[in-house]
């Protein structure tokens, strides 16, 4: 089965999750720059769900563009990708709005810590397909970067009941280890396409 249709559902939910979280931002009522600091705290947990919409859109291109078929599988793993992001406009403008506080902070974790368990299994559904030794397979390996994210997000989530800065802190850590996509599948692409 191809692929295509996916990545372009993909895109498009990808694109009206970053739609919704821009609209909740709401303009100020003020016209000087202190109408904004009480915007602060929303702003900064927008731009934190922004990149991280970014990062899972880079690494998703990447991984589909090493597959080269999907199934039934791969297409309920994807969505179920898809849900956890859909969830992140919610979670980021409630932990926004109350300034990181427990609850809305350690839920943002949560929604985080899905989605990255989410992305490991659409990886794993398409290396079976593909088998261990495809190009994606290769490239997939263990993943480490994505099991140690997930350990990083569990000790964010049980931190936030004591500091919310300090969750935050570790979600902008998974942020930064990720922000470059995934070399692993363009190195492999390359080293497969020289031979």
């Amino acid at each position: 089965m191809g692929k295509g249709r996916l990545e372009a559902f993909s895109d498009g939910v990808l694109a009206i999750i970053i739609t919704i979280m821009v609209l909740e931002m709401k303009v100020p009522h003020g016209d000087d720059l202190a109408a904004l600091k009480p915007l602060f705290p929303l702003f900064l947990s927008y731009i934190l769900s922004f990149i991280y919409i970014g990062i899972y859109w880079n690494n998703h291109h990447h991984l589909m563009h090493a597959a080269h078929k999907i199934n039934g599988k791969v297409m309920w793993a994807n969505n179920h990708l898809l849900f956890w992001l859909s969830l992140m406009p919610f979670t980021s403008g409630w932990m926004g709005e109350n300034h990181f506080t427990t609850w809305p902070t350690a839920l943002f974790g949560f929604v985080l810590m899905m989605a990255g368990v989410a992305y490991y299994i659409l990886a794993q559904c398409l290396v079976s397909l593909h088998g261990a030794d495809s190009i994606l397979g290769k490239a997939v390996g263990n993943d480490i970067k994505g099991k140690i994210s997930v350990v990083i997000y569990a000790v964010a989530i049980i931190l936030s009941w004591f500091n919310g800065q300090a969750s935050l802190g570790l979600y902008a850590l998974v942020a930064v280890i990720w922000f470059i996509p995934d070399r692993r599948i363009e190195k492999k692409i390359v080293e497969e396409s020289t031979m």
